[in-house]
């Protein structure tokens, strides 16, 4: 490798790749507007919108726009039935040069295709790729994680769409900088983080479990965000006015079913119904409840539409045979025959859904629905997201969640509130000082660097 290879491959981009607007959609909200045009004048950008802010019209804007200027081809890759919502929001706003791919056809210069079928496609084909809901590639392993991976990055136009870009901490946001051609993961620990082995500092800056920012880093870190991403949890986040995107009020009810069985744990058992402390007494805990915790969550969906989030198989079986108007959605089911029982009950063919929020809770737009009732895990991720298909901007309804444990699994619970309490106080922070107008000299991560005179 040649010194000029290794400077730059060191280079972090910050330029811009796109180029000015030339169509807007109609109806499009001011704030909506804003982000299209920084979006199509960057090129390459994440934009991270909370739930019900208008981010798959953006995303068809931006194609919309890409398509015009060069007359190639855009790739829009989608969570499982989303790209039914995509196909429905183009007709509206008259993108009409659009099509769902299930098969690895190319029939139209906007193709939406699932995450799950990208292996049937080229990235030759495309000038962009744009991936919604991109916080899942976390949900993705191996084979198919690289591969997405792999495709965004040769492509000229790149673009990321989540809710939640950082839901743990601030260094999940170096595999969006890394996948939109910015600087590494590596490179970004190491120039705004340090290791935190006790998950706190005097001054109260941990991040995460492993990672605080440097003190002296901060404003740089922030700074550096904003220059390749758009942080918005409400229009006002950009200037503008929040009266068209009010939430209604959401409901979070816990439900407490006793457990009347001894604790069984490596093949011993207590001698009395103890709480379950241990991540492998709570999982034990979870199978032994698991007929009483199903009753009760049939007693509150009955009647309602709603939404089962299971996290066990036994839980989904036991669901399907205790509530005959609900139908359950499986990982083994074909990628197309969850895809029509998803859009059914989009649809409001389907009266109750039982599934799992890592399988199905990105994405989808359910504001027909206003009732779930979840069986809690350790992601707060998936509770976050799973309860936003409901609770959502242009949801009209009060929201309620019903969440059912069991008497000893208080500890997911209680971690799940506290990971809820971290993220949201996390997000808010990173939004204020993401859009903060930096009035002090931003470093040039993308100076460029000359020879020195002793090798040329």
């Amino acid at each position: 490798m040649s010194y000029e290879q290794f400077i730059a491959g060191k280079r972090h981009l910050l330029g811009d790749f796109g180029f000015d607007p030339e169509w807007m959609p109609p109806g499009a909200f001011d704030f909506q507007e804003a982000m299209i045009q920084k979006s199509v004048r960057k090129g390459r950008i994440g934009v991270f919108a909370d739930t019900g802010l208008g981010k798959t019209l953006i995303q068809l804007a931006i194609a919309q726009n890409i398509v015009r200027k060069t007359n190639k081809r855009v790739l829009i890759l989608t969570p499982l039935a989303v790209a039914f919502q995509f196909i429905d929001e183009a007709a509206r706003i008259g993108v009409d040069d659009i099509a769902h791919s299930r098969a690895g056809e190319i029939n139209a210069k906007i193709i939406v295709c699932n995450y799950e079928r990208l292996h049937l496609l080229n990235p030759d084909d495309f000038e962009c790729v744009m991936l919604d809901e991109s916080s899942i590639l976390k949900n993705f392993q191996g084979k198919t994680r690289d591969q997405i991976v792999a495709f965004i990055r040769t492509v000229k136009y790149r673009f990321l769409s989540t809710a939640t870009p950082s839901p743990n901490d601030f260094i999940e946001l170096g595999n969006s900088s890394e996948a939109l051609g910015y600087m590494g993961y590596m490179d970004m620990l190491t120039k705004f983080f340090k290791t935190n082995q006790n998950s706190s500092d005097s001054n109260n800056r941990n991040i995460g479990e492993k990672f605080y920012l440097k003190p002296h880093a901060e404003k740089d870190f922030f700074a550096w965000v904003n220059q390749w991403s758009i942080m918005v949890k409400r229009p006002s986040d950009l200037g503008f006015s929040d009266d068209s995107h009010i939430l209604p009020p959401l409901h979070v009810i816990p439900h407490s079913v006793e457990n009347e069985s001894p604790l069984v744990v490596g093949g011993q058992s207590s001698l009395f119904a103890l709480p379950a402390v241990t991540m492998s007494e709570v999982r034990e805990e979870q199978k032994s409840t698991v007929e009483a915790r199903c009753t009760r969550a049939v007693e509150l969906a009955q009647g309602k539409t709603s939404v089962y989030w299971c996290n066990l198989n036994d839980e989904s079986d036991i669901l399907a045979s205790m509530d005959s108007g609900a139908t359950e959605i499986r990982g083994a089911m074909s990628v197309d025959k969850k895809e029509e029982l998803l859009v059914a009950f989009a649809n409001g063919e389907i009266k109750r859904l039982i599934t799992k929020a890592k399988m199905t809770g990105m994405g989808l737009n359910w504001q027909h629905c206003n009732h779930t009732v979840f069986f809690p895990t350790w992601s707060y991720e998936q509770y976050y997201q799973a309860i936003r298909r409901f609770w959502r901007f242009g949801q009209r309804r009060e929201v309620t969640c019903d969440v059912v444990v069991s008497s000893g699994q208080h500890r997911v619970l209680e971690a799940l509130q506290q990971k809820t309490a971290k993220a949201i106080e996390l997000y808010e922070n990173l939004v204020a000082a993401a859009n903060q107008d930096f009035q002090h000299k931003i470093k040039q991560f993308d100076k460029t660097v000359s020879l020195p005179e002793f090798l040329k």
